[in-house]
């Protein structure tokens, strides 16, 4: 039902941006560079960074023509780290990747540079929050020799963001709902436009931890997206 709530609200705004004098919609996809702080000041081991995706629509909706607009999205895309200990080639290891999949909402309030020729440059920020919807944890390794391997569906607790607690908490089960603040700046023509994008994940991923004890835990996305105007 959130989920539900979640999608037709983000469609709603994108076709209002698409009906809207000047408002337009974009659809896009790109590459991400996911990873997951590792230490109480919210720093990464960039050795933990793991490959994903992301898909999605964005809206456009100016507030001054051609200089100021809100940009609100709806997104499929991919977080998480990997780890590895030891090589495939020592007789024990250990390697693990976390792959958590969302539907994320981000909205942008984006600031933009007329470069001539119809372009602009564009710089931007903004909060998002996201549900994780799938995802799989993979572990394989060896032990003195012995092979071991697994490949499960990420569980996800079943926290209500409304309410004071968090149901369906425990050990291995990531939590469902994650916010957090954007970044972004890139590159706008009349048909296309190219961005990098940063996500600065505030809510732990442990379930049942606390996200104001420190930033240990919290997803950090980097990402290179292009996108066509509808």
């Amino acid at each position: 039902m959130k989920l539900r709530f979640i999608t037709v609200t983000l469609f709603s705004l994108l076709i209002g941006a698409a009906s809207a004098q000047e408002s337009s919609v974009f659809i896009k996809a790109g590459f991400n560079m996911a990873n997951i702080s590792v230490t109480e000041s919210g720093n990464i081991d960039e050795a933990r960074m793991l490959p994903s995706f992301h898909v999605g629509l964005q809206g456009d909706i100016p507030v001054i023509k051609n200089v100021l607009s809100i940009q609100p999205g709806l997104l499929f895309t991919g977080k998480g780290a990997k780890f590895q200990q030891g090589s495939t080639s020592d007789a024990s290891y250990y390697r693990e990747s976390t792959n958590p999949m969302y539907l994320e909402v981000p909205v942008n309030v984006v600031v933009k540079a007329p470069m001539g020729g119809g372009a602009k440059f564009f710089a931007g920020a903004g909060p998002y929050a996201a549900m994780g919807i799938g995802g799989r944890n993979k572990v394989d390794g060896k032990l003195f020799g012995v092979a071991f391997s697994s490949n499960e569906k990420i569980e996800f607790s079943n926290d209500d963001p409304t309410t004071s607690g968090e149901e369906g908490a425990g050990y291995g089960i990531i939590r469902r709902f994650d916010y957090g603040l954007n970044g972004t700046i890139g590159f706008e023509g009349e048909k296309a436009m190219f961005s990098v994008n940063y996500g600065l994940g505030l809510a732990k991923i442990q379930s049942g931890s606390n996200s104001n004890a420190d930033d240990k835990n919290k997803h950090r996305v980097l990402s290179f997206t292009i996108g066509f105007r509808l």
